[in-house]
């Protein structure tokens, strides 16, 4: 992105991390992540002017891309369960990356991030945006969010960007110890943000806010 360009967004995106601190995002390394983070890039051009908004947009295939409040809570939370003495998990699975944007904001905080989308179209944009910004510690997935895991590895921190009626049950198995999973459950119009710990072989589950999420599908659409 040119500094002509960054400079045009520069005062909505300030405008966007004022209005986050103002609903409650305190941890500074997320609102340095998404601060680093142009938002509209995600965007059709059509979009760009209203890209620093506080609201989801679509972004094809009946996805949307999720409010910026929403992407920097679930950062937050996910970041409650990294050790104080680690600046990176080494392991976070994203389901459901839809455009890349909160896979972009995740790649902050991990060795590697494992990402998969349902939507092929949504994958091959997606790893566009991230080869535009350089992120290179990303693996996007062209996988159904239900039975798609690499059952070879567990991991820190799991995000899912799409809801299921209720908690996927086998998904919890890949938590490695002391891990975490963020994720939005319930049907449309009834959906609560969860975070489920794994500590000492027994699992804790918070809720948090009502959400609105799309559905988390099975299949690929090709």
């Amino acid at each position: 992105m040119s500094k002509q360009t960054r400079f045009i967004f520069e005062r909505p995106l300030e405008a966007m991390i004022s209005e986050m601190m103002d609903m409650g995002i305190r941890d500074f390394r997320v609102i340095d992540a998404m601060r680093r983070i142009p938002r509209h890039i995600f965007l059709d051009e059509a979009l760009h002017s209203r890209a620093y908004e506080n609201c989801s947009w679509p972004i094809g295939h009946k996805q949307t891309i999720s409010q910026p409040f929403i992407v920097a809570k679930m950062t937050e939370l996910i970041l409650e369960a990294l050790p104080r003495d680690q600046k990176k998990f080494n392991s976070i699975l994203e389901i459901g990356s839809g455009c890349g944007y909160q896979t972009s904001i995740l790649s902050f905080f991990a060795d590697e991030v494992h990402a998969m989308e349902r939507i092929k179209a949504l994958v091959l944009k997606s790893r566009e945006h991230l080869s535009e910004l350089k992120i290179h510690n990303t693996i996007i997935k062209h996988r159904d969010g239900f039975e798609g895991w690499d059952e070879q590895i567990s991991y820190n921190a799991i995000l899912c960007a799409a809801a299921p009626l209720e908690v996927p049950e086998r998904l919890l198995k890949f938590l490695a110890p002391g891990g975490i999973l963020v994720l939005p459950v319930g049907p449309e119009n009834n959906q609560i943000l969860k975070k489920i710990t794994f500590n000492n072989g027994e699992f804790t589950e918070v809720d948090y806010t009502e959400v609105s999420f799309v559905p988390m599908l099975a299949g690929l659409n090709k």
